[in-house]
């Protein structure tokens, strides 16, 4: 939802529409292939300069230092992540008790204490930190929020345009 909001507002994203929309995500991924070997690969970032792209947090460490970045860091409730995740692979036909959801948050955690730290030590890298549920509850407030961190430049009514709030599935 972020990179279309963002996409919406006037900043340009760098997405290559490899991975379609589906039943899990009906307005498509807004994502860029190329992101998964960004840790032997780095040379497109050239490419990223002044637009958005999709990152998952896991490959942030591979982010070359030479570059200035803005990171919008989204965090979503884990059960809602996981309760999400197990209605993909339902509908996919996979297993769903390979890992405990237990197991499975007590990673995740762990992970984003990790990460959070590194990124807390990265003199190029400016973090906010948003939570996806606040976007549904008061989308306006976070909207200049985002836009301010990226230097008001953004459109606002337009990225407001952009919410729906049928894709917020997984409400708990």
């Amino acid at each position: 939802m972020m990179m279309k909001m963002l996409n919406a507002g006037g900043m340009g994203t760098l997405t290559d529409s490899i991975r379609g929309a589906d039943e899990d995500n009906i307005n498509g991924y807004y994502e860029l292939e190329k992101i998964k070997r960004l840790k032997e690969d780095t040379s497109f970032l050239e490419d990223a300069v002044g637009r958005s792209v999709k990152i998952v947090s896991a490959l942030l460490k591979y982010l070359p230092s030479k570059y200035q970045y803005k990171i919008i860091f989204m965090r979503r409730d884990l059960d809602q992540v996981l309760s999400s995740q197990k209605e993909m692979l339902i509908r996919r036909g996979e297993p769903t008790d390979r890992v405990s959801d237990e197991k499975m948050k007590e990673v995740y955690l762990k992970h984003l204490k990790l990460i959070e730290g590194w990124l807390e030590e990265q003199g190029n890298i400016k973090v906010v930190y948003l939570n996806y549920k606040d976007f549904f509850v008061e989308p306006k407030k976070h909207i200049k929020e985002i836009n301010k961190f990226l230097g008001n430049s953004l459109d606002t009514d337009k990225i407001y345009s952009v919410i729906d709030q049928t894709l917020y599935r997984q409400r708990h």
